[in-house]
């Protein structure tokens, strides 16, 4: 009889550098305060996919009363070898009202001051990428002045 599922564990996947564009401030809207940040390009290097983060795409994130962020980003890279991938990253940015305050001034923030988590998925049709079809993956996020960088990691 089997009754325990398998424990996940993780496998590093990549560092991805994502630049950003100025946050545009859209308001109150019924699902929360909107901002829109468009990702202007970027890199990704890891032990089994390395490229460019192209132009494109956006965080379309709702920032709450508390501080916190939902993020939802989507946009495409391009491997060394030429695959496109669409990547879509969902997750949470927290922590203390001063921490967001000086991450919101772009000033350098000790990741380990706050919270940024994210889960990650794929789409591609490049045959050698299709796993990347059926992968889930976590990250670990830092927000720099004009970029975010994470390092991902697939749930085995």
């Amino acid at each position: 009889m089997f009754d325990e599922p398998v424990r996940p564990g993780l496998e590093p996947l990549a560092r991805f550098r994502v630049e950003l564009a100025a946050v545009k401030d859209l308001g109150e809207t019924p699902w929360g305060h909107r901002r829109v940040i468009d990702v202007l390009g970027g890199s990704f290097d890891g032990p089994r996919m390395a490229g460019t983060v192209l132009p494109g795409g956006a965080d379309w994130q709702v920032v709450h009363g508390d501080g916190s962020a939902t993020i939802d980003a989507r946009y495409t890279l391009r491997t060394h070898d030429g695959a496109l991938i669409c990547i879509h990253t969902s997750g949470v940015r927290h922590g203390p009202p001063e921490v967001i305050a000086a991450l919101g001034r772009g000033e350098p923030v000790d990741p380990a001051d706050y919270y940024f988590r994210l889960a990650v998925r794929f789409e591609t049709a490049a045959p050698g990428y299709l796993w990347l079809n059926h992968t889930l993956a976590v990250a670990s996020g830092l927000r720099a002045a004009t970029a975010v960088h994470y390092d991902a990691y697939t749930l085995r």
